[in-house]
């Protein structure tokens, strides 16, 4: 591979203009196609199979898609085909309810006003509808509107907002949500340009040249441009939700930076000896790209693994992330190239000034080196002791998807959440929909019954009238929790109304399933949960494998999952501490702390893996070249240390900087995917790779670099080191 690749690096740098034309000639297609195929994104999650799924199914048969898709969501988001709905909330001034004539009369009359704006179609009687909190103290009104969410006219968003403000004028408190007013998907929102500007400084800190500083943001922008025009063109035949595309392009502009960074590093390196430009790349991406395209692969199949879960929204983002991170490896190792073609010498480092640096950090690195291979037992057990505490609120875990109380105060989905919440219950926010499906009719006494079963239950604020359908062979009954969509309470309510599943069932004849934007909150998480565990198992041993090819050792691909282990367990926790106790909830722009999302761990778990075997390899390879080559077991840690520890830090803090600029950029769902990656990288790099991996190796010595013969023979030879290579272009200059 390293001999293939080197002569692709030398390749690309001589044909550079038809290289780089390539690569804009690829981004022009892909956008192209992403533009005419109209794709949309959307942050619904769903997994066929489960409960609420297949209720939701028999909803939409029985009753309507519109109502079973009403059912299912609590945000009243409405489809992109089908006319939207909105939700007024009134709740009149203290000392009063809306009981009270004069309210009620006011209530109607800021009622027929929205009812009376241009665009709105229907507006519902509370009074007959039966929508006012048990106390009076509030009312809410659904309004139809005769376009789609995306297709309302400004001027209709306009006259009701004018309604609501005339009501708030009069000393109600009032909003409105739902349909056009719900929040819009924000995938990038701006910030994650201060994660690229740290990048740039951390680059031109590294490699003191603001010209090779910009050729890894360049190389990393296109790369990610490509990715996203191409996730935009799939979804324009299947459902991809927002945050596959976040995911992607903060995989995409991170591994393509860094990988840029690790090669670009060895061929400055190699200009500062005396090479030439063309040798130079050719040995880099030999040798450096070997690692690349290595580590490259390893966050590819972690991430492509993710379909092996059975979860399709699951899937789609894996394959989205591996597709990406493929198109930055191959952009490394061709594009780079060729624009280091076009750079000629002007990227060799001025000597003098290239030496001190050297020398300043070969010091720094040859006394942190020396300190930890000099003291490995207290270093590994003050490390795993700081891991340890951080991974303790991981005990407390508990998984969700975002609800409007996650969203920013500021925003109409979160002030009706809260309104709500405070006039009706917190209940409201979350109902539970218990359909009652009887093929041979009688469906509306089936479901008294079933309503009168429920009533009797823990944690049920409320159980309305059953609504059955015109056919007669289905029923809802409506049963309100006392506890919030995503609170205990909800899913213990779950869990108990389909304990009771079999008797109901029996009495009646008929099937009973529930369903609600909780009830499948829940089944998604429980289907995650129980995924995880046989997931981290395949990702493990997808570790030992391909380090045990790599490394050709038996116990360094065991300390290297144990290394990765510990980084999840510290991701997890810090990412519980902030996110769902609200520790720095001020600090890192949390709105409203809750459950983690339901499918945060397993991705985690994948796109960790991945990015962890990136510094395990450009760390620990240059250490077995050292000790192939005859240097002593510590020696070679150590000399392995000094030289792949200044880019590795570089790297992890680049990537850590992109992860954390999409904190910050206010989407609920992205923000701790964000930050549970942002911490995994900088504990993985900084605690694990470069402290206790080079501790573990000085007590293993020798053995550490074990492996029987006959497994030698067996194992296919990658070379990532390069060692080949060198050995080739020693006895001939150019191969």
């Amino acid at each position: 591979m390293a001999t293939a690749l080197y002569r692709l690096g030398r390749f690309a740098m001589r044909r550079r203009w038809y290289v780089l034309l390539a690569w804009l000639l690829v981004l022009a297609g892909v956008g192209t196609a992403a533009v005419s195929g109209g794709g949309s994104f959307s942050d619904s999650f769903s997994i066929p199979g489960t409960e609420s799924a297949r209720a939701q199914t028999v909803l939409a048969e029985r009753f309507g898609s519109q109502f079973a898709q009403e059912a299912a969501s609590s945000s009243r988001e409405g489809s992109t085909t089908t006319p939207a709905t909105a939700r007024v909330i009134l709740a009149p001034p203290a000392g009063t309810t809306v009981m009270d004539p004069a309210t009620a009369q006011a209530a109607g009359a800021f009622l027929a006003q929205a009812g009376a704006v241009d665009g709105v179609t229907g507006v519902s009687d509370p009074f007959t509808a039966r929508t006012i909190a048990p106390n009076g103290s509030a009312l809410y009104a659904d309004v139809q509107l005769a376009a789609p969410s995306a297709d309302v006219p400004a001027a209709t968003l306009t006259g009701l907002r004018a309604v609501v403000s005339a009501a708030r004028d009069g000393g109600w408190r009032a909003t409105i949500s739902g349909g056009p007013f719900a929040p819009a998907l924000k995938i990038i929102s701006g910030t994650e340009s201060v994660g690229l500007l740290a990048a740039l400084v951390v680059l031109v800190v590294t490699l003191g040249s603001l010209l090779a500083a910009g050729m890894p943001i360049v190389t990393a922008l296109l790369g990610v441009a490509i990715g996203a025009a191409g996730i935009l063109g799939v979804a324009a035949f299947t459902d991809v939700s927002s945050a596959t595309l976040a995911l992607a392009l903060m995989l995409g502009l991170a591994v393509g930076i860094d990988y840029a960074l690790f090669i670009l590093s060895r061929y400055r390196t190699l200009l500062a000896e005396g090479s030439t430009p063309l040798d130079a790349v050719g040995r880099a991406v030999g040798t450096a790209g070997s690692a690349v395209v290595f580590a490259g692969v390893t966050v590819i199949i972690a991430s492509a693994g993710l379909t092996v879960v059975g979860i399709p929204f699951l899937g789609t983002m894996g394959i989205a992330a591996a597709a990406t991170v493929a198109v930055a490896v191959l952009i490394a190792i061709t594009l780079l190239p060729a624009l280091l073609g076009f750079a000629g010498t002007r990227l060799s480092p001025r000597r003098a000034r290239a030496a001190d640096n050297e020398d300043d950090d070969a010091i720094v690195a040859s006394r942190w080196g020396r300190l930890v291979t000099g003291h490995p037992v207290m270093v590994i057990v003050a490390g795993i002791a700081v891991i340890g505490t951080l991974a303790i609120p991981a005990l407390s875990l508990r998984l969700g998807l975002p609800d409007a109380s996650q969203f920013p105060a500021s925003t109409n989905a979160r002030q009706a959440y809260d309104l709500q919440a405070d006039t009706f219950g917190p209940g409201f926010n979350g109902p539970l929909v218990v359909l009652v499906d009887s093929p041979a009719g009688g469906a509306a006494h089936a479901a008294a019954t079933v309503a009168e079963r429920l009533g009797t239950l823990a944690d049920v604020a409320l159980v309305a009238p059953p609504i059955p359908n015109r056919a007669g062979d289905a029923a809802i009954v409506t049963v309100i929790p006392t506890g919030g969509p995503n609170s205990e309470q909800t899913a213990t309510l779950v869990h108990a109304i389909r304990a009771e599943r079999a008797d109901l069932e029996r009495a009646t004849s008929a099937d009973i399933t529930v369903t609600g934007a909780a009830a499948a909150n829940i089944d998604i998480s429980a289907k995650l949960a129980s995924a995880l565990p046989a997931f981290l198992l395949l990702v493990v041993g997808l570790a030992l494998v391909l380090l045990l090819i790599a490394f050709r050792s038996i116990l360094v691909p065991v300390t290297a999952a144990i290394g990765f282990l510990l980084s999840v367990g510290a991701s997890f926790g810090a990412t519980v501490a902030v996110y769902q106790w609200g520790w720095l909830a001020a600090v890192f722009n949390v709105s409203g702390p809750g459950p983690l999302l339901s499918f945060m761990p397993v991705l985690l778990v994948g796109v960790l893996f991945g990015l962890a075997m990136d510094y395990e390899v450009f760390l620990v390879s240059r250490m077995r070249e050292d000790f192939v080559h005859g240097a002593t077991a510590r020696r070679a840690v150590i000399v392995g240390f000094e030289h792949g520890s200044r880019v590795v830090v570089a790297a992890a803090i680049i990537m850590a900087s992109v992860f954390v600029a999409f904190v910050f950029g206010g989407s609920t769902t992205i923000a701790p995917i964000a930050f549970a990656l942002g911490v995994g990288i900088l504990v993985d790099a900084l605690i694990v790779r470069m402290t206790l991996i080079p501790a573990a190796m000085t007590l293993l010595g020798s053995a550490a670099w074990w492996l029987p013969r006959w497994l030698d023979r067996a194992l296919p030879s990658v070379d990532i080191e390069g060692a080949r290579l060198s050995r080739q272009l020693a006895k001939v200059p150019t191969l």
